[in-house]
């Protein structure tokens, strides 16, 4: 016989899930990727029913929003399907993508009304910006799929994400919206390979982390965010993701992160592809 516990409170519906499908990446970023992706890295343990499962699971959580996000999350071999399912249950899809190698079938996918695409431009200066990414020929390849994105139609946010120094930021951002298209420029966060090699530290997030928002990691651990990846509580491939945004471990995640004393509202989603109806803007550090 099934024993309900009715003491425990059903989980706060999330505004977004972000779906961190895998760790790979054709670029390596070595100052500034968070996720530490690159290309030798893999898809993780989750497997393709792992996050078929996960997405049913977060509608039924009346989930609004689901992003798939990396590395690079179109090298994930399931990453058609995943979108498809997505959509297939009622869900709206942002995809985040470096646009460095756009597949037709993918492309069909960002058509979609239902879907947004976000991505990365770093510098109009192509050899400053292939520097950042650590690949060679990225800043040309990004700008055609840039233009082949706004010529097709597709819902694209630009991000320059600007580590100063020097950094032609405001000039990426002005070159964006001579394009047509959305670009912000938001500051670089002190995590991953952008930490220097110290422990993540809270002072990067922007307080707001596990609001109506969580990550799902390639391993399956669930944090309170994508930047906020060193604060997990449960794995979704062991436990529901309702069992993990009740447990008590959640909650003392989500009480780890610095309330945000700023009257600024932040975004959704911690990303360039902020286009909730609230509003927002970029999702700034708190310090």
């Amino acid at each position: 016989m099934t024993v309900l516990d009715i003491h425990r409170p059903s989980p706060t519906p999330l505004d977004v899930l972000s779906l961190e499908l895998t760790a790979r990446c054709q670029f390596t970023c070595p100052s500034q990727c968070y996720a530490e992706a690159g290309p030798t890295r893999d898809h993780g343990s989750m497997t393709a029913d792992n996050w078929h499962r996960l997405i049913d699971e977060a509608h039924a959580l009346g989930t609004r929003s689901v992003q798939f996000i990396g590395g690079e999350p179109t090298l994930h071999p399931a990453f058609t399907e995943l979108v498809e399912h997505a959509l297939n249950a009622g869900l709206n899809v942002r995809v985040h993508s470096n646009l460095y190698k756009v597949r037709d079938e993918h492309w069909s996918l960002f058509e979609d009304p239902r879907v947004r695409v976000a991505t990365t431009y770093h510098s109009d200066d192509p050899a400053q910006h292939d520097a950042i990414t650590g690949r060679d020929g990225s800043h040309a390849a990004t700008r055609a799929a840039i233009r082949e994105a706004f010529m097709r139609g597709v819902k694209l946010r630009v991000a320059i994400v600007d580590h100063g120094n020097g950094q032609r930021a405001e000039q990426a951002r002005a070159e964006m919206e001579a394009l047509g298209v959305t670009a912000s420029v938001d500051k670089v966060r002190a995590v991953g390979r952008a930490s220097g090699g110290l422990l993540p530290s809270t002072s990067s997030l922007c307080g707001r982390c596990g609001d109506r928002k969580a990550a799902v990691l390639p391993n399956g651990e669930v944090s309170v965010c994508e930047i906020g990846r060193f604060l997990t509580a449960g794995n979704v491939r062991e436990t529901p993701l309702a069992s993990v945004l009740t447990s008590p471990a959640w909650q003392q995640a989500r009480k780890s992160v610095p309330v945000r004393d700023s009257a600024d509202p932040c975004g959704p989603d911690c990303g360039p592809s902020d286009d909730s109806s609230s509003g927002g803007g970029s999702c700034g550090p708190m310090s």
